[in-house]
C-alpha cells in the first residue's frame, strides 16, 4: 500500500499549477517520461476547467474537462500520485469536475477508461457504462 498523503489533501477547480509539476504527474500516473509540452497555455485556451489536488508536499491529483462549448464535457487523464493513491483522491477529482461541469450548463460528462479502471469510473465516480467506438489514429 503507498504512503499516505502528506496532510489533508485539497482538491479546486481551475487551480494554479505548472507545467513541470503536471508533466511529472503525468508521466508518474501513465508510466511514460516527462513530455515537456506546454499544457499551461493548452488547457487554458482548450479546457473547461481542470482539477488540482494538492497536499502539504505538493501536486497529487489532477484531472482535465474538455467540453464541446455546450452539451458535453469529458474527463481525461485522471492522475493521482502513488502516495496518494487509494485515498479518494481520484474520486474527490471527478467529483469537483462533475459539479463545475454541470455548474457551467453542460448535459453530460463523458469518460474513457481502460477496463482496470471499470470499478473506479463506475462505482467510485458514478458513471454509467455505454456503448463507445474508438479509431487509434496514430
Amino acid at each position: 500500500m503507498p504512503e499516505p498523503a502528506a496532510g489533508p489533501v485539497h482538491a479546486e477547480w481551475r487551480g494554479p499549477f505548472t507545467n513541470a509539476e503536471v508533466d511529472a504527474l503525468h508521466a508518474e500516473a501513465f508510466g511514460h517520461a516527462p513530455l515537456g509540452d506546454d499544457r499551461v497555455g493548452r488547457l487554458t485556451r482548450l479546457s473547461l476547467g481542470w482539477v488540482v489536488a494538492r497536499d502539504d508536499q505538493g501536486l497529487v491529483g489532477f484531472v482535465n474537462v474538455a467540453w464541446d462549448g455546450g452539451a458535453h464535457a469529458f474527463v481525461l487523464d485522471t492522475a493521482v500520485a502513488r502516495r496518494a493513491r487509494r485515498q479518494g483522491v481520484g474520486a474527490r477529482l471527478v467529483a469537483v469536475a462533475r459539479e463545475q461541469s454541470a455548474a457551467a450548463g453542460c448535459e453530460w460528462l463523458h469518460v474513457d477508461f481502460e477496463d482496470r479502471l471499470r470499478d473506479f469510473y463506475l462505482d467510485a465516480c458514478g458513471f454509467a457504462p455505454t456503448s463507445a467506438g474508438l479509431l487509434r489514429l496514430r
